[in-house]
């Protein structure tokens, strides 16, 4: 009796322990992601950085939650150029990196059909350093209205002439995971090659501007300028052009009364006919 016990605690030994061997087993299988790999970064790898072999790794990765465009095979990535900035331990994806054979450095991250054009600016017109990798600016010009006398302020006109402007980088630097404000002396802007002309044309007419804009916001607007005189409030419209002046009526002057013609004297002449002598006067 004593020895059947001892048989069935050892059994029950046995299943215990193997019930242990197998449930884990299983949860490392299910954490483990079914023996799917795939390639994450091990270091942050920069936009326009080169992917080599020492910035990924392999990990494990449930097979119901494989991302799109993921990679399970390292020697794929060796040479791929990021076209953003990618955080240790985040999966590299096909979407993240640029077409195969580019080369490293900020034309890798220039879309076909754009160009990249780099501006002049300073603390001010950099929106206080602001105006980030990543980040959208409409560009405001300010010259000369056309048609202006030169060197006229009275013809002066500040208007935007692009809107939503890619900012693909300041300085030398192209990481658009930073917040902190970076006061440059340059930006580099994303365009196509009609509004690079209109960027160079007006940055050689007048001073530029940039012009911070939401990131979402991509409804245009539409402004007409404005100039000095509608900047001071002193366009006035033209005045309608005062009426003709009658001419004045004739002046109507009395005709003066013709003197009476004075009395003239009169002449007395005797006559004598026969023997009668007569006055008669004339």
């Amino acid at each position: 009796m004593k020895t059947k016990g001892l048989v069935f605690l050892f059994v029950a030994m046995l299943a215990g322990l193997a019930a242990v061997v197998l449930g884990t087993k299983w949860l490392q299988t299910k954490a483990g992601g079914d023996g799917n790999r795939i390639a994450v970064a091990a270091v942050e790898l920069q936009l326009g950085g080169r992917v080599t072999p020492e910035a990924v790794r392999l990990v494990e990765w449930p097979s119901g939650s494989v991302p799109t465009g993921a990679f399970n095979d390292l020697a794929a990535l060796d040479g791929r150029v990021a076209i953003s900035g990618i955080l240790p331990g985040e999966p590299i994806l096909e979407s993240r990196l640029a077409p195969v054979g580019t080369k490293g450095g900020l034309s890798a991250v220039v879309p076909d059909g754009k160009r990249a054009i780099t501006v002049r600016v300073n603390d001010v017109v950099g929106v206080a350093g602001f105006a980030l990798p990543g980040n959208f600016v409409d560009i405001m010009v300010n010259t000369e209205a056309a048609g202006a006398d030169r060197n006229s302020e009275d013809k002066m006109i500040s208007k935007i002439v692009l809107e939503r402007i890619l900012v693909l980088a300041v300085a030398q630097e192209a990481n658009r995971d930073e917040t902190k404000p970076k006061v440059v002396n340059a930006v580099t802007l994303e365009v196509t090659p009609e509004q690079a002309e209109r960027l160079d044309l007006a940055r050689s007419v007048g001073n530029l501007s940039l012009v911070l804009r939401n990131q979402i916001d991509s409804n245009p607007t539409e402004t007409a300028g404005i100039t000095k005189a509608m900047l001071l409030r002193t366009a006035v419209e033209a005045a309608p052009a005062p009426a003709p002046a009658k001419a004045a009526a004739p002046r109507r002057v009395a005709a003066k009364p013709r003197p009476a013609p004075e009395p003239r004297a009169s002449v007395c002449v005797e006559v004598i006919r026969g023997v009668n002598k007569v006055n008669e006067c004339f």
